[in-house]
């Protein structure tokens, strides 16, 4: 996580289910619960987010949530719409 509005972060090696880990950001603490295998290099939500929220990684909008997503969740393709390069919609 690198900055404190962002609402995932990102696994700096592969984090088992069940695991409970601490993400801190700029004072800001986050205890989560992975709720599924985070691979290395993966996002995971810090905080729930809601259907067609945006998601925030490194402070800027990489896409919006297709689906409740809850804190401890892998967001990947299955759970994002990505909203970065693409010419089919315009803001």
């Amino acid at each position: 996580m690198m900055k404190p509005n962002d609402k995932v972060a990102v696994a700096l090696e592969s984090i088992p289910e069940g695991s409970h880990v601490t993400v801190t950001c700029q004072g800001m603490s986050y205890d989560v619960e992975i709720k599924e295998i985070i691979e290395f290099g993966h996002k995971f939500a810090i905080k729930p987010i809601s259907k067609g929220e945006d998601i925030l990684k490194y402070g800027a909008v990489i896409g919006s949530a297709t689906t409740d997503i809850r804190s401890g969740e892998h967001v990947h393709i299955h759970n994002l719409e990505g909203k970065r390069g693409r010419g089919d919609k315009v803001d």
